[in-house]
């Protein structure tokens, strides 16, 4: 099945954001703390978008599994995929400044994604012995992950 290896992975990094987000409250006084987080999650959704249309452009959906020997993920599931979640990224960003857990979750979610995105293209890449699709914009989804991590960090402590 092509898309066991990315629910897998997907499902190990929702897990680790699940737990980040209940662990993590964010007490009311961290309000500040929270707009600036979800301002970093605005900004890391947009870069998601744009690293997502250069996957798309670009065929991840079928170079991805064609590297581990499996049939391409069904465009529309790909695009489905990528929407719904970009669709969350962008419910969340009140949520977080309502301290809401699922808006951390979603903010968490995407941190770590975005991280392991910044990793994973370049080592693809290497894999590859060339360009793969996701390669161009995957430092600055990266670097996104980071800032975000970041602030979710400050407006969040261990409960």
């Amino acid at each position: 099945m092509s898309l066991l290896p990315s629910l897998l992975i997907l499902g190990i990094v929702a897990l680790i954001a699940l737990q980040l987000a209940r662990s993590r409250k964010s007490p009311a006084d961290k309000a500040d703390e929270r707009a600036a987080a979800s301002r970093a999650l605005a900004i890391a959704t947009a870069v998601q978008f744009v690293h997502f249309s250069e996957e798309w452009a670009t065929g991840f959906h079928i170079r991805f599994p064609d590297l581990l020997g499996l049939e391409p993920i069904p465009l529309p599931v790909f695009l489905l995929f990528n929407f719904a979640w970009i669709a969350i990224w962008i419910a969340a960003i009140p949520m977080l400044r309502s301290a809401l857990t699922f808006g951390f979750f979603a903010a968490w979610f995407l941190a770590l994604a975005g991280v392991l995105n910044g990793i994973a293209h370049p080592l693809l890449a290497l894999f590859a012995g060339g360009y793969f699709p996701g390669l161009l914009s995957s430092p600055f989804i990266g670097l996104a992950g980071i800032y975000l991590w970041r602030k979710l960090d400050l407006a969040t402590s261990m409960s």
